[in-house]
């Protein structure tokens, strides 16, 4: 199994917007908007990084819970396997892919879907599937792609909910460093 960080050539891979104050990160996403609109992060509303800060901290506290090793305030944010829709996020799109058995599994969490709408109370109201409002570990995570599979092979394209792809998250640099 591997994982898979996307990014853009032009700015290189984990630079995490989570690591720099507020107000750096919504100048750059204003940027963003003006000088590539057509991009996937300039779609992004104006409250982006109060509502990234907020589901980190569920994250954050949800790993805790579960005894899992954090050392970063923020995680770095990487899928399991290949996802077609993510590779289509940037103008000059790369990614970088890491065999799952280089991380030391208490540093890494996982969300069946993106962490905002696995949390959000607007899908869960919508469907009530098993994996809203959950962080899982390795082992949990690999039971639940054993029954449901990636969203990736099913969803891609969003037609049966806001799951595209397992979202991983990173909480340490240990490894994270010799990719950059």
């Amino acid at each position: 199994m591997y994982l898979y960080h996307y990014f853009d050539k032009t700015i290189g891979p984990f630079v995490n917007l989570s690591d720099i104050p507020i107000d750096e990160a919504k100048a750059i996403l204003n940027r963003i908007k003006e000088t590539k609109p057509n991009v996937q992060s300039a779609k992004r509303h104006s409250e982006y990084m109060e509502d990234r800060h907020y589901y980190e901290g569920i994250l954050r506290r949800e790993f805790a819970k579960k005894g899992g090793i954090i050392s970063r305030k923020s995680p770095h944010y990487m899928v399991i396997e290949h996802s077609p829709w993510l590779s289509t996020w940037f103008e000059n799109s790369a990614f970088i892919k890491i065999p799952i058995e280089e991380f030391d599994l208490k540093t890494v969490s996982f969300t069946y879907g993106d962490s905002h709408p696995v949390f959000s109370p607007r899908p869960n109201k919508m469907d009530g599937k098993e994996y809203r409002k959950k962080l899982y570990t390795y082992d949990e995570i690999l039971k639940l792609i054993k029954k449901y599979g990636l969203p990736q092979d099913w969803n891609d394209d969003g037609r049966y909910g806001p799951e595209r792809y397992i979202e991983a998250h990173i909480w340490n640099d240990e490894i994270i460093d010799k990719y950059r």
